[in-house]
């Protein structure tokens, strides 16, 4: 099995963004990741991701870009938990994973925390 983040997966319109985020959406928290998710009725994929961490959290751009690696990394490895019931059920999913720690963080807790959230977004379909 190939474990790729394609570029038709990454959530990039703007109007996407911006439904995502206005009311409708949902959220759960798993410290130090957030997850936004919205079912949406278009789209190629049917799920779609946006990896986020603010400067409010991490001053210096190398340890925003580490964050984001490790979110990124650890979705790409894990993103069938999600995926496999959104082709069962042909629903399509807009989903934002957003930092929320003010510290670094180790790989193996942001994997875990993007693990658990995933499962959890998978439960609510």
């Amino acid at each position: 099995m190939l474990h790729g983040f394609k570029k038709s997966e990454r959530m990039l319109s703007e109007t996407d963004i911006e439904q995502l985020f206005s009311s409708g959406s949902r959220s759960l928290s798993v410290f130090p990741v957030r997850a936004v998710f919205r079912q949406v009725d278009n789209g190629v994929e049917p799920l779609m991701v946006l990896i986020s961490v603010s400067k409010r959290h991490f001053h210096y751009a190398v340890n925003r870009n580490r964050a984001k690696r490790q979110m990124r990394e650890a979705f790409r490895l894990h993103k069938e938990i999600l995926r496999k019931p959104l082709i069962e059920n042909g629903l399509r999913m807009h989903l934002a994973f957003v930092w929320m720690s003010d510290s670094p963080q180790s790989s193996a807790k942001v994997t875990e925390s993007v693990i658990r959230l995933l499962k959890l977004v998978a439960e609510r379909l």
